[in-house]
Order: structure tokens, then sequence, then C-alpha cells
């Protein structure tokens, strides 16, 4: 995006998006953009593919997560009139990067938003199984977007609490496990104890490509961490609350990944545990806790719908984004007198409600489950190599505002190329699985897709005029840095 489009949608008829997120918003949207619905549901089937060696599989995704997520701070304060990470892409990238960016990372969060419905209606049944499954669907998209229209704020808070549950259901997991552990609980003839990481085959007891498939299913836990970014234009204080927000991602993936897990591992061996059911039901009930199923089937309804909520906020966001500068139709660019982007939140809910369909479809709900998180999850790969991507290019281009940075990125353009050949690492793991692989040669239809759908945009006059403008800046920038190569 450039400068002059920045500034116009800072200003104009149209009044800016509202700083209303304080730092106990920012940080709790966070931490519940960094614990997905993937460590309830899908840690029982991460732990039967991999072993005791997930942990690492979850700290090394962590650790390159933490970089993108740095690059992405660097690359938001280095500019405040940037509203979100298609923002930065569109200024530094060109126009088509927006254009991809904004419609793909709303692609990724429509794609999990159907998922998270689906996964709701289920969880809605367990407690009244003879309910049809397309009223808690309808219903849960009816609620959310209640919940958005009012004001940034609500979602805020709705966002607030939703995340407090699922830091409550990990600590209490961590707290009851490290009891039964210190008083050496028995089950089945098997002893409560760190040594079960190691005495049942080791760390890495499936080998290496057990190893591998860990990274295909765990990667998708992570959608979502990026979130702190879409919120950028409606932080308070972002300067001082998003370094404090993307610094705190190790810990909260030692604690809520990594601490979760060891516990998991240690108060049953990994061998016990089923791909098909989730870890911390069993955990509890172990416990002795009365209804633990009903618990955790609780924790995690809120978490999809935590998931689901974030869905509809951030793809509100980029759609409005996106028709400021002319890549979506005007009407989405235009914002309530709550400051709210209303015709964009209304437009993105449209789309969840393809999950109420899917909930009548035929087929495996487990097929289509890693389907649908297989194909997120590379598009959010895809939208974290742009964030990346423009990180390259910003050093190179702006190396004045990188020297002026107070949240520069550790590891500078070294780490960026280590992330990418990670995520390059990432996509031929997902081709070792017919499963996976399927979703893997899917994907590509949507950016097909996408590219005749710039090819038509792009004749537009207002794109013509913005991408004429954004190359002369470059050239601009090139000129400058050569000057001042010179001095």
């Amino acid at each position: 995006m450039t400068e002059k489009t920045l500034d116009a949608t800072q200003s104009g008829g149209n009044p800016p998006l509202e700083r209303a997120l304080s730092n106990r918003h920012i940080q709790l949207m966070a931490i519940g953009g960094a614990i997905g619905t993937g460590l309830f549901m899908g840690s029982g089937k991460t732990i039967s593919a991999a072993g005791p060696s997930v942990i690492f599989v979850y700290m090394i995704i962590g650790f390159m997560l933490f970089f993108v997520m740095r690059a992405m701070g660097e690359l938001l304060l280095s500019n405040l009139k940037y509203k979100n990470f298609g923002d930065f892409a569109g200024d530094i990238l060109g126009p088509w990067a927006a254009f991809f960016t904004g419609w793909t990372y709303w692609f990724c969060w429509v794609v999990t938003g159907i998922a998270d419905v689906v996964a709701i209606a289920h969880y809605v049944a367990f407690w009244w199984p003879n309910l049809a499954l397309w009223i808690p669907a309808v219903t849960c998209i009816l609620v959310l977007l209640a919940l958005n229209l009012p004001t940034v704020r609500a979602f805020g808070e709705t966002e607030f609490w939703f995340a407090l549950i699922k830091i409550v259901a990990i600590l209490a997991l961590i707290v009851v496990g490290l009891v039964m552990i210190i008083v050496s609980f028995e089950s089945d003839g098997a002893r409560a104890s760190f040594t079960n990481l190691w005495s049942h085959g080791g760390m890495f007891p499936t080998g290496f490509m057990g190893f591998v498939a860990g990274f295909q299913i765990a990667v998708f836990a992570f959608v979502g961490i990026e979130l702190v970014g879409t919120a950028a234009a409606e932080t308070k204080d972002p300067e001082k609350n998003l370094p404090r927000a993307i610094n705190s991602i190790p810990i909260r993936v030692l604690l809520f990944y990594v601490g979760a897990l060891i516990i998991l591992m240690s108060v049953r061996p990994w061998t016990s545990y089923s791909a098909d059911e989730s870890p911390f039901v069993g955990m509890f009930a172990l416990a002795g806790l009365v209804g633990a199923a009903g618990v955790i089937n609780f924790v995690v309804l809120t978490s999809a719908t935590s998931s689901a909520n974030s869905g509809i906020y951030s793809t509100s966001r980029m759609v409005y984004g996106l028709a400021r500068e002319g890549d979506a139709p005007k009407a989405f660019g235009r914002l309530s007198s709550r400051k709210v982007p209303k015709n964009a939140l209304i437009f993105s809910c449209m789309f969840l409600l393809a999950g109420v369909a899917l909930l009548y479809a035929e087929g495996s709900v487990a097929e289509a489950f890693t389907l649908v998180t297989t194909i997120s999850a590379l598009c959010f790969m895809f939208v974290w190599t742009i964030i990346l991507v423009s990180y390259i290019v910003y050093r190179r281009r702006r190396p004045h505002l990188h020297e002026e940075s107070k949240f520069k990125m550790p590891g500078g353009s070294y780490m960026t190329y280590v992330v990418l050949a990670f995520f390059a690492f990432i996509i031929w793991a997902l081709t070792t699985q017919p499963d996976t692989l399927a979703a893997l040669l899917f994907t590509p239809v949507w950016f097909v897709a996408l590219g005749i759908g710039y090819m038509v945009v792009r004749r537009n006059p207002q794109h013509m005029a913005i991408r004429a403008e954004h190359n002369a800046k470059v050239v601009a920038e090139h000129a400058e840095r050569r000057a001042r190569l010179r001095a």
C-alpha cells in the first residue's frame, strides 16, 4: 500500500478504525492465537504419530514462527499507518502482494471458520444429541456477528474470556498432572513418572518419518499466531503493546504446548494415547474428575468458537483494507458509526454458513477435517512467507528505518532464510502422506483463481494509479539508497 493511500485510509469522509484494544486484550488475543483447537483435538494424533519427539516438533515450530512474528512486528512499527500485514506487503512488494495476501488470509480464516462451525455443531450435540445440527451452527454465527457488530472492544472482550478458558484448562492439566507424578499415580500397571518420556522406545520411537509426520499435524495448531498483526490499527499504544505480546510467544509455546505435552506423556506412556481421542479428556478422567469429558468438551467448544470469532474479526478487517485499495467492492470499505466494517463482517459471515451444508455432506468427518486443516495451514504458510519476503525487501530498500527501529528482528535477514527453508521442509513433509498430499495438490487451485482475479482487478484505473505510484516510490527509494551509500 502506498503512502498516499495509507494517508487516505486515515482521513477523508470515512473515520479510521478505532484504537480500542487494550494491552490485556492484545495479550490474550496473542495467547488465544497461539493456542489453537489443534492442541486439544489434534495432540492425540500428533502423539501417536511422533511419540515423545512431538515435544521437539512444537518447540521447533514455535521457535520458527517467533521470527515471523518479530519480522511482522518490526514492519508494523516502522509505519504506524499500516493497519495490518497486508498493508506493508502492498507498500513494500507492490499492489499484487496486498491483493494476494489479503484475499489468501481471508480464505484461510473462512476455511478454518467453516471447519470450526462444523466442529461447534458436533460439540453441542454432546449435550443435546437430538438437536438438529444446523441449529447450533447458525446460532453460533449469528451470536458472533452480534458480538462483533457493536464495537471492536466487544470483540476484544469476547476473545479475552475465550482465551482465559483455554489457559485455565491447560494450567489445570499441568497442575493435576504434576500432582499425579509426585504421588506416583498408577493406572493399568503404568506409573506416572517423567521416565515415561524415554522408557517406551526412546524420545524418537517412531523414527525420523514419524518425527516428520508430527510436523504435518502440529503446524495447524499454530495458525492464528499472527492475529495480533490484523489488530494493529485498533491497538492502543501499539509501540508498547505489540512488542510485549510478540516477545511472550516463546514462553507461551514452552508452557502451553511443551509443558502440557510433557505432562500428558509422563502421566501415561505415549503408546496409550489414541489418534481419535483428545488426550486431555483421558488425563482428567484418570484423575477422577467427575464429568471430565463434559468439561473438556466445553473447553474445546469455546476454543472452536474463539477460532471462529477470530476468523470473523480478521477477515472483515482484511476485506476492509482490500476495499480501500480497490481490490474489493467499495461497499466493504465503509465503517459503521461505531467504526466497525459492518458490510465486510456480514460478507464473511455469509461464507461461514457453508459450514452448515458440510454438516450434512457424506464421507468421513476426519478426512474432511484433515483436508481443510492442511489447505488452511498451507495458505497460512503463504501469508507467513509474504511477511518474511516483505522483511527482506524492507531491509534492502529501507535500511535507515531498520537502523531507527526499537524492535529489530533478532537474527536479521539470515533468520528469514532459515525460516523459509523450514517452510520448504513442511511442504515436503506434507507430500509423505496421501491425505495431506491431496490437500497440497488442491491448494494451487486457489492461487490460480486468485491470479485470474488479479488480472481483472489490475485493469481498474484506481489500481493502475496505485501501481504507478508504487513503482515511482521504488525508483525513488533505490536512488535515495544509492545516494546514502555514496555519502
